[in-house]
């Protein structure tokens, strides 16, 4: 029979600190067994009324109990990778219920943390009674804010690990029962019978453990038992005893709940803060303090003058600062300004180029300071709160220390000459690439040993460049190894590849990746990419949202000036949970080298000396710190699982609705941000935007006052609503409810 659709939610019990109670620490089969005990006495006590379904034992995997519960997602692949979630991020689960017949079901969801302790009970909600689809929001732990290296931090990571949730399907006897009884009085037939088996399940309700009824709760069904009983009374009244608001608020809150079946348990990794929710910020440490000499020449900055950037990472809300790589950079075959093959004598060369005679990936490049000055520079990002990402490229210079050392490890043509790297008709003249074929244990261990080096310097993320072309199995090995060390250690994957590829490396332990968000421009683009991010795709592949990279610059915001700035960082920031800016964005650096979708004069070749009090004319870094606080404040902006797009009436009008309800905030109060962006960088548009109120727990009987998150101004929206967005006003909304 299809699903019972009634809402629950009252019935959740969450916390990251409380137990929940005394039967959530009895083990499954010692509540199936107490079940079915409780059956086994029903049906004694009713030999001559209806006897209840009972809880069947399972004894191997395939086996169904009383209650057919399967298909339930997401799942994990072949049971072996788990669906991953950070600490207190808003996830749904869904299921197939069902039983033979017309008979109605629930469902229940039942959280559990890694050591066995339920945390979470939610009654599921039928979202398509067609397919018996159940539903339900659960939330692993409470979101925290905590670092690493915060004094509090273990309580966070008590936390972390694989969590369970299980499925519970259980008949509904109330309500197959209520919706029989109230067609046989109305038409008045048998009407005794169905009076007197709506009593005994009340008493039977009354005294059955499972419900969890209170000793005035109790007290109340056996009173109402007894007046349905009583044959003297009206049968529309005696079937009011049972069908009134306060049995309704029972059933939704401690039903009775009949041959309980389980599922088997679904696993869940739960990851620890900025794993999935983050702000990242990109910035060249020799770019920062550089200025110009009056010979022409340009001073580099250091670890000591790029403090700035971290100020100004921190000023803007950004929790995580990225660097380049920072090791020295190689001499031979160096590239020049805008990759040119040629290096002029002042040309500092790729970061990519690793390594020379001073040293390869263990060391720091002198001319930005000694591993003391990045202790230091990491020490003054703690303080403000921010941690920092180190890039690993796994490449070489053709002066890196290992290419005498272990030649082995690099590629070797016909010739006996090393082969560069290339990815035809791309070459990158200054670098050979590893070949993993000869010694991948030696190289592993190595990079193990180099990342353990960073990590005591105080790197807590990696962000491994092109990790999609070195074998899978190879970053499964040495994420394994650091995090078994160091299992606070997160790794963001810059691969732009293949859906199986993406996926694979998040098995083995990347936790976000870079994603093709640059090149999703028109409406249709961005709904179909925003619905595929924040899906079930979410729980494997955590998509960051970079509107530019030093690798990437899109013609649209090479065309769509201080307006498209605007709209894609409105568009990451509020599209992702994981988003990234590069520096330079805030001054609208957005001129593409003749060919490529790439900066001229690009950082990653040259040293960049910037006027920072040049931003306050565009208003981009404003915007940029006004979006992360949004982000802050708005528990709604936290997950992966939350995303609504809704239907508007114009091509270049963007609307989608972000929504947590109360019970998962943190705060008792539901969380709905609409965001509105209007795509054309040169021309207003005016459109409608439509809201499917009862999905996002709207009002449908008065208007709802929304916020602008942006500007502070206030509207009043229904179902339709009109807005108006012009590039040289707002170019969107940030609407939250309000009340």
């Amino acid at each position: 029979m299809g699903c019972m659709a009634t809402n629950n939610s009252a019935s959740k019990r969450t916390t990251s600190e409380k137990p929940a109670p005394k039967r959530s620490t009895r083990k499954r089969t010692t509540r199936t067994q107490t079940a079915a005990t409780a059956n086994s006495t029903a049906a004694k006590s009713m030999a001559a009324g209806e006897v209840p379904a009972p809880t069947i034992p399972v004894t191997s995997p395939e086996q169904f109990g009383r209650i057919v519960v399967m298909d339930v997602t997401p799942s994990a692949e072949q049971g072996m990778f788990p669906a991953r979630v950070e600490l207190g991020e808003p996830f749904e689960v869904t299921a197939q219920v069902f039983i033979e017949g017309r008979t109605k079901v629930g469902a229940t969801a039942v959280l559990r943390n890694p050591r066995g302790r339920e945390m979470q009970r939610a009654a599921m909600t039928c979202a398509n009674p067609g397919l018996d689809r159940w539903t339900v929001m659960l939330q692993a732990g409470e979101h925290s804010d905590l670092k690493p290296w915060d004094e509090d931090y273990a309580a966070v990571k008590r936390q972390l690990g694989e969590w369970t949730v299980t499925i519970e399907g259980w008949e509904d006897t109330y309500t197959s029962w209520l919706h029989d009884a109230r067609i046989k009085v109305q038409v008045g037939d048998d009407v005794e019978n169905a009076l007197e088996t709506g009593a005994e399940m009340l008493n039977r309700w009354a005294h059955t453990a499972d419900a969890h009824l209170s000793a005035r709760d109790r007290k109340h069904l056996e009173q109402a038992a007894e007046r349905m009983s009583d044959k003297e009374r009206p049968a529309s009244a005696r079937l009011a005893e049972a069908d009134n608001p306060r049995i309704e608020a029972l059933h939704k809150t401690h039903p009775l709940r009949d041959g309980i079946s389980e599922s088997r348990p679904q696993r869940f990794k739960v990851e620890r803060p900025k794993s999935s929710f983050a702000a990242w910020y990109q910035f060249f440490p020799r770019s920062e303090g550089a200025y110009r000499a009056e010979d022409g020449t340009i001073v580099q900055g250091n670890f000591k003058t790029a403090l700035t950037g971290l100020d100004r990472a921190a000023e803007e809300g950004f929790d995580i600062v990225y660097l380049p790589p920072i090791f020295p950079i190689g001499v031979t075959n160096r590239k020049g300004r805008n990759n040119s093959l040629v290096a002029g004598p002042h040309d500092p060369g790729s970061p990519f180029g690793i390594g020379s005679e001073l040293g390869g990936h263990d060391t720091v490049d002198p001319l930005l300071g000694t591993m003391d000055d990045f202790k230091a520079f990491v020490a003054h990002a703690h303080e403000l709160g921010l941690e920092i990402a180190l890039d690993f490229a796994l490449q070489c210079s053709p002066d890196h220390p290992w290419v005498k050392q272990h030649p082995n490890w690099f590629r070797i043509k016909p010739d006996g000459t090393i082969a560069f790297a290339e990815n035809p008709p791309k070459k990158y003249q200054d670098i050979y690439p590893i070949d993993f074929n000869a010694d991948m244990p030696g190289i592993e261990r190595e990079v193990e040993r180099i990342m353990n080096r960073w990590i005591e310097a105080g790197v807590t993320i990696f962000r491994i460049d092109n990790p999609h072309t070195k074998p899978v199995r190879f970053w499964q090995d040495v994420i394994a190894a650091v995090t078994k060390k160091h299992p606070e250690v997160l790794f963001l994957a810059e691969a732009f590849t293949r859906p199986g590829m993406m996926r694979a490396l998040s098995y083995v332990g990347f936790t976000q990746s870079h994603c093709y968000f640059p090149w999703r421009n028109t409406k249709e683009e961005l709904a179909e990419y925003l619905l595929e991010t924040n899906g079930n795709e979410g729980y494997y592949q955590h998509n960051t949202f970079w509107p530019t990279t030093p690798d990437i610059l899109t013609a649209y915001v090479r065309d769509n000036g201080i307006a498209g700035h605007a709209v894609r960082a409105v568009l990451a920031a509020m599209g992702s949970p994981s988003w990234g800016i590069y520096n330079g964005y805030e001054l609208i650096e957005n001129r593409q080298r003749p060919g490529f979708e790439e900066q001229i004069d690009n950082e990653k070749y040259e040293i960049k000396v910037r006027d920072w009090k040049e931003a306050d004319k565009y208003g981009i870094a404003e915007l940029l710190g006004s979006l992360n606080e949004i982000r802050r404040n708005h528990p709604a902006t936290r997950s992966y699982h939350n995303l609504t797009v809704l239907p508007t009436s114009d091509p270049s009008i963007l609307a989608f609705a972000r929504h947590t309800p109360a019970e998962l905030t943190g705060t008792g109060q539901a969380d709905t941000l609409i965001v509105v962006v209007n795509l054309d960088g040169y021309n207003a548009h005016q459109s409608t935007v439509h809201i499917e109120l009862p999905e996002l727990g709207l009002p449908t009987d008065r208007a709802v006052t929304m916020r602008d998150e942006l500007t502070g101004r206030e509207f009043q929206w229904g179902w339709d609503n009109f807005v108006s967005l012009a590039p040289w006003a707002d170019v969107a909304h940030i609407l939250s409810v309000q009340g």
